[in-house]
């Protein structure tokens, strides 16, 4: 079995490498290379692990022709097409919590700088003079720290600040009450947040949402002689707003990491009073940058070689002790998907996965993948789990996901069903002894079958003489039959028939079997 490859193209601790090498993979790192050079190299890899310097384009995903996974060393990936490689099939992977401490120590310390402004104090002193009269600083202690973003570094900050006996209050639409009790912080909203903090530190990504948060009728909004610490993503707060601010007073200080545009050569910030910054060192500790590279290493190979997904940003996680369990699961799935969308004609309008008994327990996000792959295949030959998802938003398929825990005839079932402009049509599998995917219901008609190769599925009047009859048909074209399903609804009703066969099946043969007697549809699978 050839190994994956993988390429290191930015600066990484060499720790990285080695875990590559040690879970199976080839590695070549490669540093300081022209987006023109990784191009041209970029076609051998199947990973790409990077930190900041390279950006992960649509050129270079187009070259990239066997990549399955970028992963970034740290957090943010502002630095990769991530709408892009998704279509492509790439996995995007970031390392959220191996900077987390690291970040959000260095807000504490930015915020204890502006409370004490330390760095003006230190650079007069040291130019000889000792303006001890010169600084009147601010206690955090007793005072409310508004947290916009409570998420994982967020949460961090909280506890140092509630450490320093500190009131917290925080804005996150994604924290719940009870998280917040946990974490020990009120739930507020924007608007509350600025009328009651002293000190601001942001902890959120950088969306549309979340861009120019921090805007100038926010800003105004603020309470007068709050300090404001970014040490999140530039963009957060509009900057020349804020220069203003700190101006006229309205905010006495702020301290930051990251700005719109790095590297910041200027800004209207430079100069102001009681404004403090450091070049987008949030990170930029000796522990962190090791933490951030032998866990991109761990989890690219991880997925490489075991198939197990973690921190993906355009893909359910599936840890490598989950993906054995999951994969007969994933590949009935995709068969399922597959079948559905090649039975089912017409404008798909959405689609619903269910799951019962064993199948209910598990982690139900990369089965969805697994049947909307199967199922995008018809449209796309490039389609995978990471870009199913994608294609099928495109389409405007609305997709569901029902979990039953209901027993049923089966100790597991796999119900796939898509609404069509002609109704409802079901599919439905299971597995046998947990390892072997069969189908066992397709349209309301119940058969058993497995779904691989190439097949033929006909509905024919259920009338004696048809088994003979495309038995000869097919032995006369030169089609072999490896396998033969049937089923009926009724006795002299409505027939299915799935076979297997040796060979793709010739349009002029398909054409013969529709005009054999009884017969309603001939339609050619392939899985």
């Amino acid at each position: 079995m050839t190994k994956p490859k993988v390429l290191i193209s930015d600066k990484m601790d060499p720790n990285a490498a080695r875990i590559f090498e040690e879970r199976g993979c080839d590695v070549d790192v490669i540093t300081g290379e022209t987006p023109e050079q990784l191009i041209a190299r970029i076609g051998d890899y199947d990973g790409l692990a990077i930190r900041s310097s390279t950006k992960v384009t649509a050129a270079i995903l187009d070259a990239a022709t066997n990549l399955k996974v970028v992963g970034r060393a740290g957090i943010g990936v502002d630095n990769v097409d991530i709408s892009y490689a998704s279509g492509k099939g790439v996995v995007v992977m970031n390392t959220p919590f191996g900077n987390s401490i690291t970040t959000a120590e260095h807000a504490i310390a930015m915020m204890f700088a502006l409370a004490r402004q330390i760095p003006e104090a230190n650079t007069r002193t040291q130019q000889g003079e000792w303006p001890k009269n010169a600084f009147m600083g601010v206690e955090v202690t007793g005072k409310t720290l508004g947290l916009i973003g409570a998420g994982n570094i967020g949460s961090i900050v909280a506890a140092r600040a509630l450490g320093l006996k500190m009131k917290v209050v925080a804005f996150d639409p994604f924290l719940t009450p009870d998280r917040a009790v946990e974490i020990g912080v009120e739930k507020v909203t924007l608007d509350e947040l600025l009328a009651r903090a002293d000190f601001i530190t942001l902890h959120t990504p950088l969306t549309d949402e979340t861009r120019n948060i921090l805007s100038a009728e926010n800003l105004a909004k603020a309470k007068p002689g709050v300090r404001i610490v970014n040490c999140a993503r530039g963009g957060l707060i509009d900057e020349a707003a804020l220069a203003e601010l700190l101006e006229s007073g309205h905010i006495a200080g702020a301290a930051l990491d990251v700005f719109e545009s790095e590297p910041a050569k200027e800004s209207p910030l430079f100069g102001k009073p009681n404004f403090i910054c450091t070049p987008h060192l949030g990170a930029s500790t000796t522990e962190a940058q090791v933490n951030v590279a032998l866990q991109v290493a761990e989890q690219m190979a991880d997925y490489l070689v075991n198939g197990g997904v973690s921190n993906a940003l355009n893909m359910p996680s599936l840890s490598a002790e989950e993906a054995p369990k999951l994969r007969p699961y994933m590949k009935l799935a995709e068969s399922l998907g597959s079948l559905v969308g090649q039975l089912a004609h017409g404008n798909l309008t959405q689609i619903s996965i269910e799951r019962e008994g064993s199948a209910a327990d598990l982690n139900g996000k990369p089965i969805t993948g697994a049947v909307l792959a199967g199922l995008m295949r018809q449209y796309s030959d490039t389609v995978n789990m990471v870009n199913a998802p994608y294609l099928a938003k495109e389409r405007g398929l609305d997709v569901r996901e029902i979990r039953h825990d209901r027993e049923g005839v089966y100790h597991t079932l796999l119900r796939v069903t898509v609404g069509t402009e002609q109704g409802d049509r079901s599919v439905a599998g299971t597995l046998f002894g947990s390892e072997a995917p069969r189908l066992v219901e397709i349209f309301g008609v119940g058969i058993e079958a497995e779904l691989e190769g190439n097949m033929l599925y006909i509905v024919n009047e259920d009338a004696p003489g048809f088994i003979g009859r495309i038995g000869t048909l097919l032995g006369e074209n030169g089609i072999n039959i490896g396998t033969f399903h049937l089923g009926r609804r009724d006795a002299g009703g409505e027939a299915v028939l799935l076979l297997s066969v040796d060979m793709p099946i010739p349009a002029d043969v398909v054409a013969k079997a529709s005009a054999l007697e009884g017969v309603k549809v001939v339609t050619p699978l392939a899985f």
